[in-house]
């Protein structure tokens, strides 16, 4: 609520925008985690648009917008969305993802025509069904009454609830395995088609706050935002409700100050809900300690600084080989010679290798420490090993040996190399050098 340029909090204005906002929201998110789980994100947007025939039809026949005939509506529409899209794939031989494309724009296609007639009959707005109105849910509450939006998504939300508890366990096994499920006397079909007809309820309900298109960004993306932070379910479902619920606040706060800091009318809090929502899933994608991309990253560049830092010592031990424990390797040629990650890497590599005590400077060189020349010795053997194993089980020439044995070397244990050495110990590999004893 604006006066000037100043913002004055009113619960009985900003609170049920917010109220309603966080059970739309925890709504869709709590069923959203098993469309997520069972690959069928495009569904809930298949619903979300198919739906819109049961609307506009329930409002041909009743001429009003009571509950009641819009959740029948909705719940026979989308069944047969999902009916339909089992049917077309089945049938028509084609992957689902195609047959839900078929599906819900025809579906679409037709309830925008519906709502047009409808329109001129009923008190209808398209826009409104499109992209909600969640600001006119306040005008409800100026009574001193709780708005009807606000009360619809209560009980909503408290069916959902009530069905993922009594359910879980069904529908945990049914979304990862539904083949299991049926085996162990679980109806997978059964919860399959009960999850779409909640999830064509949640949306109707939904349409006044969000909007039949933006409610995608709610069924979908808090609950792929936790499936990044989390991989056990339970926890799954509790993060996605923490993450919808901030999206619904921190949508209609940015709504009403954004803007008005940057001199523009506040916006529309749907949209702004899934621009939070959109955002908190990038934080996510970017900094989840598994499956983020930060993450990913950093484990992609320590496990590539590992593998230089290996070839280093073993070009080190090579070294050795030929020139004997007292002879350094020249800084110049070892940088040449260590092509994982280049020169720059190489340089990492050689730094940590120094900082760890594994070789040390000498004379313009480098030189093994005990604990690098045995920690070489280890990796030298297995790559040895792996080049005798691989000519005694593959039809590889000898001289194409040593590409695959460099890389199978840097994930060799200790017991696997003891069982590539089997019972009798292998003196030297397919070139003739000798292999490091145990």
């Amino acid at each position: 609520m604006f006066i000037g340029t100043s913002i004055i909090w009113s619960w009985q204005i900003d609170g049920w925008i917010i109220a309603a906002g966080v059970l739309c929201a925890m709504a869709c998110a709590l069923l959203g985690n098993f469309l997520v789980l069972r690959k069928m994100s495009m569904m809930g947007d298949a619903i979300s648009h198919a739906v819109l025939p049961g609307l506009a039809a329930a409002f041909l026949i009743t001429g009003s917008r009571d509950s009641v005939p819009m959740f029948i509506g909705a719940a026979v529409v989308g069944v047969l969305t999902a009916v339909l899209t089992q049917w077309v794939s089945k049938f028509g031989k084609v992957e689902e993802s195609a047959s839900m494309g078929v599906v819900f724009t025809a579906l679409f296609a037709i309830g925008l025509i519906m709502i047009v007639r409808a329109a001129d009959k009923v008190d209808l707005d398209p826009g409104c069904v499109l992209y909600g109105a969640t600001e006119t849910i306040a005008a409800d509450a100026l009574g001193g009454r709780v708005p009807g939006a606000v009360w619809k998504l209560a009980v909503v939300f408290a069916i959902d609830l009530l069905f993922v508890v009594l359910f879980f366990k069904e529908l945990r096994i049914s979304s990862f395995d539904p083949e299991l499920a049926t085996t162990v006397g679980i109806n997978a079909t059964f919860m399959h088609y009960l999850l779409m007809t909640l999830v064509a309820l949640t949306t109707v309900a939904s349409f006044e706050t969000v909007g039949s298109v933006l409610v995608v960004a709610m069924l979908i993306v808090p609950a792929a935002a936790a499936h990044l932070l989390t991989d056990r379910l339970g926890s799954m479902v509790l993060v996605s409700l923490v993450l919808a619920a901030a999206s619904a606040i921190g949508g209609h706060l940015m709504a009403t100050t954004v803007p008005l800091a940057l001199g523009l009318p506040d916006t529309n809090t749907a949209g702004m809900m899934a621009v939070v929502a959109g955002l908190l899933f990038t934080v996510a994608m970017l900094g989840a300690p598994r499956h983020g991309v930060l993450a990913k990253l950093l484990n992609r560049t320590s496990v590539t600084l590992r593998v230089a830092r290996e070839d280093l010592l073993g070009l080190f031990y090579r070294h050795e080989e030929l020139h004997g424990t007292e002879q350094p390797a020249p800084a110049t040629q070892v940088m040449k010679e260590a092509v994982v990650g280049g020169p720059v890497l190489g340089r990492m590599a050689l730094r940590t290798l120094a900082r760890r005590g594994e070789v040390e400077r000498l004379n313009g060189g480098y030189r093994l420490t005990a604990r690098g020349r045995e920690e070489a010795r280890q990796l030298v053997r297995s790559h040895r090993l792996w080049e005798g194993y691989l000519q005694s089980h593959t039809t590889l020439a000898v001289d194409h040996l040593h590409a695959p044995a460099e890389r199978l070397e840097h994930v060799t244990s200790a017991a696997m190399r003891e069982e590539l050495a089997g019972e009798g110990e292998p003196q030297t590999d397919p070139q003739g050098k000798v292999i490091p004893p145990k």
